[in-house]
């Protein structure tokens, strides 16, 4: 079965507009950076959050956060797989940042307690289970949502959005899910070279797509975990809690690609965790099946990467998507040429807000961000020093600011 998010090469960008209203003013902020406690090293993807509200992020690339709310924020809390989850009191002085420091996780198994027996049973009961440890009820959620594109290592494309997401109850599919832009701007090289761009088709729509535990159709599907050889590994531990961890690769061969990856199961309630996944690209044919939608004559493409990371976050006893990345890497070269280039999308996802008991018509289907869209389709030009002033988002990194500069001559 094929991703639902794709790559699409073409020659054209963008023009767009706003939709909805802003959100209320975000007055307070807090800014810091998350770092390795024994090494020092930036850490990345650490969930960021608010305890006492529904706002939240995630650390940057350099380990860096911005988080804001409409209350004076009192602490702040970290998480990260295989870290201690810690909370820190926010500094009196507001324009002083928090340095955090994160230690490894580290922990004891109970003499009594052993963990073995059959992964595909643990993985069956945890999808039996879905309707039980996720929301019963509608909610409308704030996202945060970003497509970068590097020839190399050289940015050409950036584009970001904020968007809201409404998501049925989890007994009832995902037919009625949906996801819309409330705002969202655009920067595209201006080199004539650079006008071969790469889109992310579904852009924020992957929310609603590419949620695994929502949408099981794809890999928790009884069908399509027979396709897969599942090995438990050893537990690791996410927000102080013990996960199985059950590693999955294929064990037959398929008229498509099959992927490698491992899924984390909370074990006191087998609610889902995280799932990361890797496109078996071996065979470059039925890669480029998987993630090519068209590509312009003479042009040729070599699949290299194509990965998911899932974090689900369980809040008031219900768990729900809190951040997602995909990572498309492939080479292009007109077949005139010697030397191919390469081009890395990469796309991602934080939910920063939640509205429980959200109407169906939170979003209208005429409002919403359809899986043929990208998002270049909609958003306009960078051009606001303050145009996300009152939203949460992931703080860009100083080589993507430094991008940013030198699109904007």
């Amino acid at each position: 079965m094929k991703w639902f998010v794709r790559l699409l090469i073409l020659f054209s960008f963008c023009i767009g507009f706003d939709a909805f209203a802003q959100s209320d003013s975000l007055r307070f902020s807090v800014r810091g950076t998350v770092r390795d406690a024994e090494t020092g090293r930036p850490l990345s993807d650490v969930g960021v959050s608010l305890p006492g509200t529904r706002y939240a992020t995630v650390t940057n690339q350099d380990g860096v956060f911005v988080i804001k709310s409409d209350t004076q924020p009192v602490s702040v809390s970290f998480s990260l797989l295989g870290y201690h989850s810690v909370s820190e009191p926010v500094p009196s002085d507001p324009e002083k940042p928090m340095a955090v420091r994160m230690k490894k996780g580290s922990f004891l198994l109970e003499a009594s307690r052993v963990y073995s027996g059959d992964p595909v049973s643990l993985l069956l009961e945890a999808i039996d289970l879905i309707p039980e440890n996720c929301p019963s009820d509608p909610e409308l959620f704030d996202c945060f949502y970003r497509e970068t594109v590097q020839k190399r290592q050289r940015f050409i494309y950036i584009s970001e959005a904020v968007t809201k997401m409404y998501k049925n109850s989890f007994r009832k599919g995902a037919w009625r899910d949906r996801a819309a832009i409330v705002k969202s701007r655009i920067l595209t090289s201006p080199r004539t070279s650079d006008t071969l761009g790469v889109k992310v088709v579904g852009g924020p729509v992957m929310a609603v797509e590419l949620d695994l535990v929502k949408n099981r159709q794809f890999i928790l599907h009884p069908s399509e975990l027979m396709q897969y050889r599942l090995e438990l590994l050893a537990p690791e531990v996410i927000d102080e809690r013990m996960q199985f961890v059950i590693r999955l690769s294929p064990a037959v061969e398929r008229p498509y690609a099959l992927h490698f990856g491992k899924i984390y199961l909370d074990q006191e309630s087998l609610s889902f965790t995280r799932i990361e996944l890797s496109l078996d690209v071996s065979d470059p044919v039925k890669a480029t099946e998987a993630m090519l939608v068209s590509k312009p004559t003479g042009i040729r493409f070599k699949p290299k990467e194509m990965s998911l990371i899932l974090h689900y976050r369980t809040e008031e006893g219900k768990t729900r998507l809190s951040y997602q990345r995909t990572v498309f890497r492939f080479n292009c070269d007109w077949r005139r040429k010697l030397f191919a280039t390469e081009f890395t999308a990469v796309a991602e996802m934080v939910v920063t807000n939640r509205y429980p008991e959200a109407s169906p018509d939170a979003i209208l289907r005429s409002e919403a961000f359809r899986g043929s869209e990208a998002l270049a389709d909609k958003a306009v030009y960078f051009d606001d020093p303050d145009f996300w002033k009152d939203y949460n988002i992931i703080e860009p990194t100083e080589s993507l600011e430094h991008a940013i500069s030198r699109l904007k001559k």
